[in-house]
C-alpha cells in the first residue's frame, strides 16, 4: 500500500500540469481542450480519493522526488488532512470546470472568455492548489503558491475590462506583498534552523528561544491572513472576486482563500504547537466574523454580499484553529470541507442568477422563485446550510466549533461562541434579505434594455415576470450547479463519516509524531 502511495502522491501535480500542455497544442479545437481538461481532472479527482482512502487507513506517506536524500530534495507529504483537501479541492475544479464549459458552449466561446487561455490557465491553478495541500516543505509551499497566483492574475482579468482589470490591479499587488513577506520568512526560518523542511523544522524550531519562535511565526502568519483574507487582511476581497466571470469567481471564492487557511493550521499545528499566539488568533476570528458579515448585510448586490460572507465564516475557521485543542481543529477542517462546497454553490447559483436576471442587484430583481422555481431551489438550499440551518452541514459545523469554544473555557472562547451564533444569525438575515428582494417578491420595475449584459440569452431581454420565465438557462450550468447541490447535501448524509476523518486529521495534526514519522521514519530526526 505504502508504494501505491509513493506512485499516486505526485500524479495531483504532474496530470494538471502535462493537461495544460495538451490543452495549449490543441488551443485551435476547442472540443479537444474540453475533452482534455475534463478528463485530466476526473483523474486527478479519481487519484485523490484513492489517497484519501489510503491516508486514512495507512497513515502518512512521503515521496522523495528525484530520489534525493531527505531534506535536501523535494519532498510531498500525504496524511489525512492533505488528502482530504485534494478530494474537496478537485471536486470543486471539476465541477467548476464542466459550469464554464456550459457557460462558453452557450455564449459560442466569446472572447469574455477566452477558451484557449482558460483551459491551460485552469489546470495550472489545479497543479499548484495539488502543490500547495502535498508540501513537505516551506519554499515549496511558496512555489504552490505562486504557481496558483500566476494563474489567478491571467484568470481574474479574463476578457480584459476595466472593472476586471482594476480588480486584478488590487488583487496582484496585494498578493505580491504576501508572497513577499512569505518568502522573507523562509529565509529567516532558513538562517535560523538551517533547513525549510517542515518534519525538520518541527524539530528545530522548538529550539529556538521564544522571542525567535514568536517573529518567525507572526510573520508566516501574517502572509497566510493575507491570503485567506482574516482581518484586518481582508480588505481587498470584496473588490476583487466580484468583477469576474462565474465559474472563476466561484472556483476562487470557494477553493483559494482555504489555501491560506490550511496553511494557517499546518503552521500552527505542526511548526509553532505552543499556541502562542492563538489569543491574538481568537480575536482576529472575532474581528473576521463580525466585521465581515456586517458588511455582507450592507450590500444590494449579491456577488458582493457573498464576498463579504465568505470573509464572515473564515473567522469560524481561524476561531477553531486559535482554540489549540484538538476539537477545535476538527471543526474548523470540517468547516472548511463544508464552506468550500458552499460558496462554490452559491456562487455558480448567482451566476445563474445574472445569466437569467440580468443583473445581480438585488434592487433591480424580482419574481425568480416564480420565473425559475429550479433556480430558486439552487439558490436556496445553500443559502440555508450557509446561514447554518438544522440539520445540514453549517449547523453541524458551527455546533462543533461551539462546543469545542465551550470545552476550552476561558473569557476569549466564550466571547467567541457568542460572536459565532451572532454572527450565524446575521447570515440568515443576509441571505433572507437577498431571498426575499430577488426570488419572493414581484418583479416591481422593469430592467431597461440597457440594463442587460452580454451574458443575456439572445432571444429577448426578459424584463418581466412573464419574459423571465420563457428564458431558458443551459442545461450544462444548471447541471453543474444541480451537482454542486447535492454535494452539499451529501455532505450533511455522510456528515458523521466526514467530521471522524476530520477528527483523526486533528489528532495526528496535534500529536505531529506521524508526520515525522512520516518524513524522518521512526529514527532521530537530524
Amino acid at each position: 500500500m505504502q508504494d501505491l502511495i509513493r506512485v499516486l502522491t505526485p500524479l495531483p501535480v504532474l496530470l494538471p500540469l502535462l493537461g495544460a500542455a495538451g490543452a495549449l497544442l490543441v488551443g485551435r479545437h476547442p472540443h479537444l481542450q474540453r475533452a482534455v481538461s475534463i478528463t485530466v481532472l476526473s483523474g486527478v479527482l479519481g487519484v485523490s480519493v484513492a489517497l484519501l482512502f489510503l491516508a486514512d487507513a495507512q497513515g502518512a506517506t512521503s515521496v522523495s522526488i528525484g530520489g534525493w536524500p531527505v531534506p535536501l530534495g523535494i519532498v510531498l507529504v500525504v496524511d489525512r488532512l492533505s488528502a482530504l483537501m485534494l478530494v474537496v479541492a478537485n471536486t470543486v475544479t471539476l465541477g467548476v470546470l464542466v459550469f464554464a464549459v456550459g457557460q462558453g458552449v452557450a455564449d459560442g466561446d466569446e472572447t469574455d472568455t477566452p477558451l484557449s487561455i482558460f483551459h491551460p490557465t485552469y489546470l495550472v491553478l489545479v497543479a499548484g492548489v495539488s502543490n500547495a495541500f502535498l508540501a513537505g516543505d516551506l519554499f515549496n509551499l511558496y512555489v504552490g503558491f505562486e504557481v496558483l497566483l500566476a494563474a489567478s492574475y491571467v484568470l481574474l482579468t479574463l476578457g480584459g475590462t476595466a472593472g476586471r482589470i482594476r480588480a486584478g490591479v488590487t488583487y496582484v499587488v496585494v498578493s505580491l506583498l504576501s508572497s513577499l513577506l512569505f518568502l522573507a520568512a523562509v529565509g529567516l526560518v532558513y538562517a535560523a534552523t538551517g533547513t525549510v523542511n517542515m518534519a525538520q523544522l518541527a524539530v528545530r524550531l522548538g529550539e529556538l528561544p521564544a522571542g525567535t519562535q514568536l517573529l518567525l511565526q507572526s510573520m508566516l502568519l501574517v502572509a497566510f491572513g493575507i491570503k485567506a483574507a482574516v482581518f484586518p487582511l481582508s480588505a481587498w476581497l470584496p473588490d476583487s472576486y466580484p468583477t469576474a466571470p462565474a465559474p472563476v469567481t466561484a472556483v476562487f471564492a470557494g477553493l483559494l482563500t482555504k489555501v491560506g487557511v490550511y496553511a494557517i493550521i499546518r503552521t500552527n499545528t505542526l511548526l509553532f504547537p505552543t499556541g502562542a499566539l492563538d489569543d491574538v488568533l481568537l480575536w482576529a476570528a472575532l474581528a473576521t466574523m463580525v466585521v465581515g458579515i456586517l458588511g455582507a448585510i450592507a450590500q444590494t448586490d449579491v456577488k458582493r454580499m457573498l464576498s463579504f460572507t465568505l470573509v464572515s465564516h473564515i473567522g469560524y475557521m481561524v476561531f477553531g484553529v486559535a482554540l489549540g485543542t484538538t476539537a477545535g481543529t476538527a471543526g474548523a477542517i470540517f468547516y472548511v470541507v463544508h464552506h468550500i462546497a458552499i460558496q462554490t454553490t452559491l456562487f455558480l447559483a448567482t451566476g445563474l442568477v445574472e445569466r437569467h436576471g440580468g443583473t445581480t442587484n438585488t434592487e433591480k430583481l424580482g419574481g425568480l422563485a416564480k420565473a425559475s422555481p429550479l433556480l430558486a431551489v439552487l439558490f436556496f438550499v445553500p443559502a440555508m446550510n450557509l446561514a447554518g440551518i438544522p440539520p445540514l452541514s453549517g449547523f453541524i459545523g458551527k455546533l462543533g466549533l461551539i462546543e469545542a469554544g465551550v470545552a476550552e473555557g476561558g473569557v476569549g472562547p466564550y466571547v467567541l461562541v457568542g460572536g459565532a451564533v451572532v454572527t450565524s444569525l446575521l447570515t440568515l438575515v443576509a441571505v433572507a434579505r437577498v431571498w426575499g428582494r430577488a426570488f419572493w417578491r414581484p418583479r416591481a420595475v422593469d430592467t431597461a434594455e440597457d440594463d442587460v449584459p452580454a451574458v443575456r440569452p439572445a432571444a429577448g431581454t426578459a424584463t418581466t415576470t412573464e419574459q423571465l420565465q420563457r428564458t431558458r438557462l443551459p442545461r450544462t450550468m444548471v447541471a453543474a450547479t444541480a451537482g454542486f447541490v447535492t454535494v452539499t447535501v451529501a455532505i450533511t448524509v455522510f456528515a458523521g463519516a466526514l467530521y471522524g476523518v476530520a477528527d483523526r486529521s486533528a489528532t495526528d495534526l496535534r500529536d505531529r509524531t506521524p508526520y515525522v514519522e512520516a518524513v524522518f521514519g521512526s529514527g532521530e530526526v537530524p
